[in-house]
């Protein structure tokens, strides 16, 4: 049986505050972009977090890189959300070298994520899924549902997809955000300069063809459990 995904804007989730969690600078407008931008509009968008600090996707990247990571992060939110959105949080993790989850800085992650977590009163996590691809994608979601649990405070997971299908694996439960203008994406991806194009030099690139992106985010309701 198909699984079909229902409307967000019509379930008990949509008055929820959502808090998104996002490994790189640009996961956030290429997964839950539209999110975003919907949970904004409705003034129950709780931030958004990055979890590196971009400083290693050019090969001769540094902290300046990490600047300019920090100033497209901040612009492409402003263009998702608005400018009255709080401003994005980078935890500062090195780019596809994740703390080990025994390590003082990934314990140091997870408090403060807590903490961040009851400060904002957040009701719903978007982290992105244990089947994707990239390290620093998995270690997110692994430091998500920590936090969660070490904020003794009710709070939904989801997952949502940036390099695999937003539809599969299907979950048991899936909500379907209100469609965006699809112009409204490009353009805060495009806040990306230094992933969307070469004024930075070698290094990556992200690709044409994630540059068609739906106007619509899939969201998979995870469990706690699930998590282990």
């Amino acid at each position: 049986m198909v699984a079909i995904p229902r409307p967000l804007a019509t379930s008990r989730f949509a008055r929820a505050r959502w808090l998104v969690l996002a490994p790189h600078a640009d996961d956030e407008t290429l997964g839950v972009g539209a999110l975003v931008a919907q949970a904004a509009a409705a003034q129950r968008l709780a931030g958004v977090v990055y979890l590196t600090d971009g400083a290693g996707s050019h090969d001769a990247g540094g902290a300046w890189l990490a600047r300019v990571r920090r100033r497209e992060a901040a612009l492409a939110l402003r263009r998702l959300a608005g400018c009255d959105a709080p401003p994005p949080l980078f935890l500062d993790w090195p780019d596809a070298h994740p703390h080990q989850a025994d390590s003082a800085a990934w314990h140091a992650t997870m408090r403060r994520l807590a903490a961040l977590i009851r400060a904002r009163r957040v009701d719903a996590i978007a982290v992105t899924g244990a089947d994707e691809p990239h390290c620093d994608h998995t270690a997110c979601r692994t430091i998500a549902i920590a936090a969660i649990r070490a904020a003794r405070r009710s709070v939904t997971p989801f997952d949502y997809r940036v390099w695999t299908d937003p539809a599969v694996p299907p979950a048991r439960t899936m909500f379907r955000t209100q469609p965006m203008p699809v112009g409204q994406r490009r353009h805060a991806l495009m806040a990306h300069r230094s992933q969307t194009g070469g004024a930075y030099g070698p290094g990556f690139r992200l690709a044409r063809d994630a540059w068609r992106m739906p106007g619509d985010d899939i969201l998979h309701l995870t469990g706690i459990a699930d998590a282990r």
